[in-house]
C-alpha cells in the first residue's frame, strides 16, 4: 500500500537521500524545509516527480493548512542544523527547532494517527565514558558548553517524543544517528570528512586538531538510510543506534583522504579552537540492537564511500578561488 510521508528537513543531506529512497519504493513524499541549512539543489531533481511535493516552511512556526489538512502515514523529523559551524552561528535556531519545531511535528503526527520518527544523534552521549556506546548509556554531556545547543536540543526532543507517546499515545520511533557522510554534504559546514576532502582536492593543508588520536565511526549515507528505514518500518520504538561501528582516528582519516584524492596536501596539526571544546575523544556505536532485530549491517567501506564522495565533490562541489 502506498504511504504518504512528511519529511521535515528533507532538503538536507540525509533527508534528501531518505526522500529519494521512499519515492523509489513507490511512496509519496512531502518535504518541508526552510533551507536554513538544507539546499534546493538536493531536491531539484525531484521537482517534476508526480509523488513529490515541496513546502518551504519553518516548522518552528505553526504549520500551514496545506500540511495540517493533508493525511500522512508517517512524520519524520530531520529538521535541524547539525554541524559544528551551525552550533556557533545558529544556537538559538537549533534549540528552537528541537523544541517548538519537534512539538509541531508531534502534534501533526498525533492528529493524523501517523507514525513519528525522530532523527536524534550520537551527540546525546556527549564525550562518552562508555565505549562503544549502547542505547542504554545515558551519556556525559556538558549542558552549557559550545556544543550544548545541539546536544541538549536533541536530548529534549527525545524526551518530548516519549512524553507524547506516554501522554497522547503517539506511535514513535527514535533513531540515534552516528557520523554519516556522503554525497550532498555541504562542503563548508565544518564536519571533518568534507573539510578534509575539500582541502585535499584544493591542495591545501588538512587541519588536524591535536594529535589526531580522536576517533569517529563513519557510516555512508546509503547504509544509513537503509538502517533508518528498517527502524521506521519495524516494531522497535527506540532509541536505536544507526551507524557503522568501524572506528578510525582522525589521522587515519586524513591520510586516507589524501591518498584517495591523489593530493600533495600536508597535515597541519593545530590546537583545538574554543568552539570545538567538548568534541568527544571517541565515538563508536554499539549496533547490537539494530543487528539483532533487523539483520542490518553496513555494506559500504570507508575506502569506497570516500571515493564516491570525492568523485561527487569533484563533479559538483569543488570550490573555486
Amino acid at each position: 500500500m502506498t504511504r504518504h510521508h512528511l519529511i521535515a528537513g528533507g532538503g538536507g543531506f540525509i533527508g534528501s537521500h531518505l526522500t529519494d529512497s521512499l519515492l523509489a519504493s513507490g511512496d509519496t513524499v512531502t518535504v518541508v524545509d526552510n533551507f536554513i541549512t538544507g539546499r534546493r539543489t538536493n531536491v531539484a531533481h525531484l521537482m517534476s516527480h508526480p509523488a513529490f511535493t515541496l513546502v518551504e516552511h519553518d516548522i518552528t512556526v505553526p504549520l500551514p493548512a496545506k500540511l495540517t489538512a493533508a493525511r500522512f502515514d508517517t512524520v519524520l523529523d530531520f529538521a535541524s542544523p547539525a554541524s559544528p559551524i551551525d552550533f556557533k552561528t545558529m544556537p538559538l535556531e537549533i534549540l528552537e527547532v528541537g523544541s517548538t519545531g519537534t512539538r509541531h511535528l508531534l502534534e501533526l503526527a498525533t492528529a493524523h494517527g501517523a507514525r513519528f520518527m525522530l532523527a536524534s544523534t550520537s551527540e546525546v552521549y556527549g564525550d562518552p565514558e562508555v565505549h562503544p556506546q549502547p542505547e542504554t548509556y545515558h551519556g556525559s554531556v556538558d549542558p552549557i558548553g559550545p556544543r550544548s545547543c545541539y546536544d541538549e536540543a536533541k536530548r529534549f526532543s527525545e524526551a518530548l517524543t516519549m512524553a507524547f507517546h506516554r501522554a497522547r499515545g503517539t506511535e514513535v520511533r527514535i533513531v540515534r544517528i552516528f557520523n554519516t557522510y556522503g554525497e550532498r554534504m555541504r562542503p563548508d559546514d565544518g564536519r571533518v570528512v568534507n573539510s578534509f576532502i575539500v582541502a585535499a582536492l584544493l591542495g591545501e593543508p588538512l587541519q588536524l586538531f591535536g594529535d589526531g588520536s580522536q576517533t569517529r565511526s563513519f557510516c555512508h549515507v546509503e547504509d544509513e538510510v537503509r538502517g533508518l528505514l528498517a527502524v521506521l518500518d519495524g516494531s522497535l520504538q527506540g532509541p536505536v543506534n544507526v551507524g557503522n561501528p568501524a572506528e578510525y582516528t582522525m589521522l587515519e582519516l586524513a591520510e586516507l583522504v589524501i591518498e584517495l584524492c591523489g593530493s600533495a596536501s600536508v597535515i597541519d596539526r593545530t590546537a583545538l579552537p574554543f568552539e570545538r571544546t567538548g568534541d568527544p575523544a571517541r565515538r563508536q556505536p554499539d549496533i547490537t540492537l539494530l543487528q539483532r532485530e533487523f539483520g542490518w549491517e553496513p555494506s559500504v567501506s570507508l575506502h569506497d564511500g570516500l571515493q564516491r564522495m570525492i568523485d561527487w565533490f569533484r563533479a559538483n562541489e569543488l570550490p573555486t578561488h
